[in-house]
């Protein structure tokens, strides 16, 4: 079997997760073809021509060869690779591991080592204009089931929680509240801040300190990723788990912060991170270190299926990012996807991953060419400050 081509479908979807999707699909002369996505879709021409290069190396090679692919790819033009092509490479690998798991008529995660677990649990993503809605969506996915809940660090003025301005004090206070409130509302919840890398270590020290009464599982990307040192200061100051990686792409991010356990939570991103091939190493590493993994999956149907089938094969797992419940949405792009039921996301026992892609529907709702931007958020003085 070998690889016979690589298709690219950048997909807007307005009502999914994130506004749309960038999948990858490789074919085989076997007539087996397998799906990859790629973790920065508003990076799309950038890694759209990553993914062109690389596939000079992939094209006419086994797909079994993953290990041998994920180093030439990483290796091959001497100069490590920076995000845009980990994100290429990323795609690419899920998609041959999808190839693997459909030539054997076997699932992904009994390729990784076979069930640990028969189902992973996982948080949703809850939001609200004011503290009174986000209780009202906190108790909604409650009912329906989900153990978890999670939102991001709000922002300082009246349209709370997204309105462009974050003043990191007032932040605080109000994150403060808003925690408090969820706690006090729902006991038995489990709750995850993501503080989305917008806070210094000195305020992020802060606020975690202030939040150790109300007991949250986690509290996700404190600080900046660029320099896992500053995480050394976090985890002396602060008595509550952190949660953090999901910028990091290779191993190489991890291992500091991983030897060093300043981090409690490794957020690895399997589309941005190197893809499955990756994503398994830093998974064992993080297991001497007794670090569960929390994969983030900000974006489709492919992703969730692969940090699913990860987690099912891996005993170090603490909890599953997934928006939405697969099944949810993008039903008619993805007709088939992994299942869901009371807040636990589950593989069947399918080949591959068990997605399924509509390229005619795909075709018809291609994005533009033109790539956009994520939302900006200035301080109230116009500095640039994070998303």
């Amino acid at each position: 079997m070998k690889v016979t081509g690589i298709k690219q479908f950048r997909i807007a979807d307005p009502s999914g997760i994130g506004g749309g999707y960038h999948i990858v699909k490789i074919e085989t002369d076997a007539g087996i073809s397998g799906l990859g996505e790629v973790g920065i879709p508003s990076w799309g021409k950038a890694v759209t021509g990553a993914i062109e290069h690389l596939s000079q190396l992939v094209i006419g090679e086994d797909p079994w060869s993953t290990e041998t692919l994920w180093q030439e790819m990483f290796r091959s033009n001497f100069f490590p690779v920076d995000r845009v092509y980990t994100c290429a490479i990323s795609a690419i690998d899920i998609a041959l591991w999808d190839i693997k798991g459909k030539s054997v008529d076997k699932p992904v995660y009994k390729l990784l080592g076979g069930p640990v677990r028969n189902r992973v649990v996982c948080y949703p993503h809850i939001a609200g204009s004011s503290i009174e809605e986000l209780i009202a969506a906190a108790r909604e996915v409650h009912e329906q089931g989900w153990k978890f809940v999670r939102w991001q660090l709000p922002s300082s003025d009246e349209s709370f929680p997204e309105p462009g301005v974050l003043e990191p004090r007032e932040s605080i206070n109000i994150a403060i509240e808003s925690v408090a409130a969820v706690r006090d509302a729902l006991p038995d919840i489990e709750i995850c801040l993501d503080v989305h890398t917008r806070l210094d270590t000195t305020h992020s020290i802060q606020l975690c300190q202030a939040l150790e009464p109300f007991k949250p599982f986690f509290i996700e990307d404190p600080i900046r990723a660029e320099n896992p040192g500053s995480y050394e200061k976090v985890s002396r100051k602060v008595n509550l788990p952190i949660a953090a990686g999901e910028q990091w792409s290779s191993k190489w991010g991890f291992r500091e912060a991983i030897e060093n356990e300043w981090i409690d939570y490794a957020r690895i991103d399997l589309c941005i991170a190197g893809g499955l091939t990756e994503s398994l190493k830093i998974t064992h590493l993080a297991e001497t270190h007794y670090i569960d993994i929390v994969p983030h999956n900000p974006l489709g149907p492919v992703s969730a299926a692969a940090c699913v089938h990860l987690c099912m094969a891996s005993t170090n797992v603490g909890v599953q990012e997934m928006p939405k419940a697969p099944g949810s949405f993008a039903t008619d792009l993805f007709p088939v996807q992994i299942g869901f039921s009371d807040g636990y996301a589950f593989a069947y026992d399918a080949p591959g991953l068990g997605v399924e892609l509509n390229e005619a529907l795909a075709e018809q709702h291609r994005l533009s060419e033109e790539d956009d931007f994520l939302p900006r958020m200035t301080r109230r003085d116009g500095a640039f400050t994070n998303w």
